[in-house]
């Protein structure tokens, strides 16, 4: 297989690049390196079948070039910066619905008719049932991030209706380990850094999330694009568990060796969109047999002693 990746030199297309070359496809990067790092594929560009082309999901004509030839496609280019999307609200539009369609206007142009989606779990919103099914009613959008992924999940589904596509969407929770470059971790650990006395939190800390080590995540969409041979397949990628924040914290600077005062924000939210309570129901991710094998502890330990190994990672952001 040929398989062609959108945001490649990120956290999780870099992660997912060395797998499908580990097993001996070829593979694609695509990425304007406006976030990713080309130091994400030095290994990847030591395999003969890997090919890096750097290039915005905007342009259209760029993409149709670069994806000749390619038989899959993994979707995971996006603009994941949901704290200050209310700033600049056409960039989730731009950089997520747009550039979705780009991707699928691509496909098109190229002949590909598969397509893996780096969906979220911030399409739910705020729910009321948890752990929250893939066909959870249809969810109040809260935050533009969401909202624009839906929408990518509309314009997937619509072309896999219309053009006899085929697409695999992924609700995500927050994803952490190797190559990790934004979230509360890397947040909280750059904070400590400069103050290992205080650490300032938003919203109260009792914030409830579920998290997913980056290579528990890739054997999941591995699992469901092998297994599942339906048109439209939409899973939710997880894990059984969720931690507050505050014990998230607590991980954190046990880990350091510090016992920082805690200063919080205040109110259930960290900022407008933020989802206080995020747990998705993974049964019928799990029905194919597939289960995480980092508890959220462990991965966030991992994630953690990756940053203090690659101070550059910090820089980088």
């Amino acid at each position: 297989m040929r398989y062609f990746i959108t945001g490649g030199a990120g956290f999780v297309g870099s992660n997912l690049a060395d797998k499908l070359l580990r097993d001996g496809n070829e593979v694609v990067v695509y990425d304007n390196l406006s976030t990713g790092s080309e130091r994400f594929l030095e290994s990847a560009r030591r395999c003969g079948g890997f090919k890096f082309a750097k290039g915005d999901t905007l342009d259209a004509d760029s993409l149709s070039a670069a994806m000749k030839g390619c038989d899959f496609v993994f979707h995971l280019a996006a603009n994941a910066d949901v704290r200050f999307g209310t700033q600049h609200p056409r960039k989730d539009l731009e950089q997520n619905t747009i550039a979705t369609f780009n991707v699928l206007e691509a496909m098109r142009a190229a002949g590909v008719k598969r397509i893996g989606f780096a969906s979220t779990g911030s399409i739910y919103g705020e729910p009321e049932v948890f752990p929250t099914p893939e066909d959870y009613k249809f969810p109040v959008q809260t935050s533009l991030y969401g909202a624009s992924k839906l929408s990518g999940e509309g314009l997937i589904e619509a072309y896999c209706e219309g053009f006899d596509f085929q697409g695999y969407i992924f609700r995500f929770v927050s994803i952490m380990g190797e190559r990790y470059t934004h979230g509360h971790v890397l947040d909280f650990y750059a904070k400590l850094l400069k103050n290992s006395n205080e650490l300032e939190v938003l919203g109260d800390g009792k914030q409830r999330k579920s998290y997913l080590y980056v290579q528990d995540c890739i054997s999941a969409m591995q699992a469901v694009i092998e297994k599942s041979r339906g048109k439209v397949n939409i899973f939710n990628l997880g894990t059984d568990e969720y931690c507050e924040v505050n014990t998230s914290i607590g991980w954190i600077t046990k880990a350091l060796g510090l016992s920082p005062k805690i200063k919080y924000g205040g109110g259930a939210r960290g900022w407008t969109g933020d989802s206080p309570f995020i747990f998705l129901d993974t049964k019928k991710v799990r029905s194919l047999g597939w289960k995480p094998k980092l508890t959220i502890e462990q991965s966030i330990i991992r994630t953690l002693e990756y940053l203090k190994a690659n101070p550059w990672v910090l820089e980088h952001r």
